[in-house]
């Protein structure tokens, strides 16, 4: 499991994401407007409507905020019209960073994230600059706990995944984009439902990080994350789980 995966698994554990509700309800909403304004409004015929309206009922978002937004990505409320964007750079120890973001005004958000880059040491690159190092994958999270693993992993690798990665608390289904919907569909109707599920840029290969260059790239991936217009950020890093652990807020 990829040192990015283990900080995610460290996160949801820990309840980070709780800590954050209202800013993950802000970026759930743009991804529920934007996923209705290109896709239309129809849940069951819109793939990426979906997953982003399940992965808010998981926040428990109110059923009314979905609804409103939407209606905002269909025209029915007003709003801003967030525009989809990719950033690529680079962080401590020469680690590659992918930003998915939706803004409605690209010239702050690039000045925003440039300033993040480099106050940690990194740099933001040209566009397709690390993208040849990530690759779309679709991914299912399992909390391990009174889970029988062997059962999971052979449901699914019958259900069509590619691999599965275990980790001493955790489980990560790994399927082509794809293959995502049918995989997650398949688990869910043997009864495994994933603790997280969404389509993800998986990293081909990893830098190892330690020390100060481990702690920068936490940190750094921290304050990303935390900018209202970037929706996802994926990087390359990997770092020892002792190690991980204690850095970990």
């Amino acid at each position: 499991m990829s040192g990015h995966s283990k900080w995610s698994t460290i996160k949801r554990k820990k309840g980070a994401a709780d800590a954050k509700r209202g800013k993950i309800f802000t970026k759930l909403i743009r991804e529920i407007a934007t996923a209705a304004r290109l896709g239309g409004g129809e849940i069951g015929a819109n793939p990426r409507l979906r997953l982003s309206v399940e992965k808010a009922r998981a926040a428990n978002m109110p059923k009314d905020n979905i609804e409103r937004a939407i209606k905002k990505g269909l025209g029915a409320e007003e709003g801003e019209a967030y525009e989809e964007a990719i950033y690529e750079g680079y962080g401590p120890g020469g680690t590659a960073i992918y930003l998915e973001v939706l803004t409605d005004n690209k010239n702050r958000t690039v000045g925003e994230v440039r300033h993040v880059l480099t106050k940690y040491g990194g740099n933001l690159g040209a566009t397709g600059c690390v993208a040849y190092l990530f690759e779309k994958r679709g991914l299912l999270a399992f909390d391990a706990e009174g889970l029988d693993t062997d059962a999971l992993l052979m449901a699914a690798l019958e259900a069509g995944a590619d691999d599965v990665d275990e980790a001493e608390d955790s489980l990560e289904v790994v399927t082509a984009a794809t293959d995502f919907e049918a995989v997650k569909a398949a688990l869910e109707a043997a009864g495994y439902g994933a603790v997280e599920a969404g389509i993800s840029m998986r990293p081909i290969a990893t830098v190892k990080l330690e020390g100060k260059e481990a702690e920068r790239m936490l940190a750094v991936l921290e304050v990303l994350e935390d900018l209202d217009d970037v929706q996802a950020v994926y990087a390359n890093f990997d770092i020892a789980d002792e190690e991980l652990q204690n850095l970990a807020p």
